[in-house]
């Protein structure tokens, strides 16, 4: 089975983030797509006090009705900061003959060599770097650390690098769409419609539940 991994805060999960697990579930065939909220991001302060059972409960609703698309709550199981090599190294030990496929955007592929253990997460998983607003990619391998390229070969035409370990990072361009989680929380805040923004499903939980509505603006 092919497994697609898609982490974020999801505060709140909105369409961008579905249309990029479409995307990725198509291009690479994958069987199946396991969206896990961060329960302690190690790389952001989240925007208020919004309790990750809200945030986990967004993305339910969000990929109701997609049965490739399922929500893990490993990284809030397992307690502390929510370190994607963690999350990479405890996905291997439970899917031993499976192949995984971990999704992040260019803006965090450029900034990879600043997360815990990055050398490390190369070795766990393929990793599938999506083309984000503001963030395309000429070279993958010139966006990594000098320090790691010698780690990798590169094939420019098909924009892959091949890891020593036998994984393969791979880049989709053409599939961002400008939609950013703190302009959804800064328009609730300002009482303007989600609705083009969100599934509806999450645009009426944030509703009923008058969640971003005092929230401070951190989270980016």
């Amino acid at each position: 089975m092919k497994i697609g991994i898609l982490g974020g805060t999801f505060n709140p999960i909105h369409l961008a983030h579905l249309n990029i697990a479409a995307a990725v579930r198509d291009r690479f065939t994958l069987d199946r797509i396991i969206f896990i909220p961060a329960a302690i991001p190690p790389h952001k302060e989240l925007d208020g006090a919004i309790a990750y059972a809200d945030r986990r409960a967004m993305v339910a609703l969000a990929i109701a009705g997609e049965p490739a698309f399922t929500v893990s709550d490993i990284e809030e199981r397992r307690g502390g900061w929510s370190y994607s090599v963690y999350t990479l190294a405890e996905l291997q030990a439970l899917h031993p003959d499976d192949e995984l496929y971990f999704i992040i955007g260019s803006d965090s592929f450029l900034e990879i060599a600043s997360w815990y253990r990055a050398a490390e997460i190369f070795t766990l998983s393929n990793i599938v770097v999506v083309e984000r607003p503001q963030a395309p990619l000429a070279d993958l391998l010139a966006a990594l650390p000098v320090a790691m390229r010698g780690e990798f070969c590169y094939d420019s035409t098909a924009m892959r690098l091949t890891h020593r370990s036998g994984f393969s990072v791979y880049y989709l361009p053409g599939t961002p769409l400008a939609i950013s989680s703190s302009e959804i929380r800064r328009l609730v805040r300002s009482g303007q419609s989600i609705r083009h923004l969100v599934p509806d499903a999450v645009a009426r939980y944030i509703s009923e539940k008058r969640i971003y509505l005092h929230d401070r603006e951190t989270d980016r």
